[in-house]
């Protein structure tokens, strides 16, 4: 497997403000997708040791879509998400305190059907998607 893939941004709220957005369903739905001709219409998250969570991505147009899906296997309350997708890929979400700002950074396992650095742009840009809406809600 190739070397995992970290991203980051500095999102002007607070951690516990951070937590709420990036958790909620209801929220996930508003900025889980990398470009406007995306969207992510459904979202589930089982917040806990064993749960599961599902985001359903599309593209507007209808042309295509997946179901993004994990289970849980850490969740440290403000601090930590780590899961497993299919497959055995691992993900590791962490949320750290920088004042009013918090620093979210996400480390991953890279698939191997698509170029690392296209991975990195489409998850930065899903992340870069997550620090506008929580900034701006």
């Amino acid at each position: 497997m190739s070397e995992r893939i970290a991203i980051e941004a500095v999102v002007n709220r607070t951690r516990s403000e951070i937590w709420s957005l990036f958790n909620v369903p209801e929220h996930i739905t508003q900025w889980n997708f990398a470009s406007d001709d995306w969207c992510c219409p459904r979202a589930e998250n089982d917040l806990r040791v064993g749960g599961r969570l599902c985001f359903r991505m599309e593209a507007k147009d209808g042309s295509f879509g997946f179901d993004f899906e994990g289970v849980y296997d850490q969740v440290a309350h403000e601090s930590k998400l780590a899961y497993t997708m299919p497959g055995g890929r691992k993900v590791e979400t962490s949320f750290e305190d920088l004042e009013e700002r918090t620093k979210v950074r996400t480390v991953f396992d890279p698939e191997t059907e698509n170029p690392v650095d296209m991975q990195r742009m489409g998850w930065q840009a899903i992340l870069d998607n997550f620090k506008k809406y929580a900034e701006s809600t």
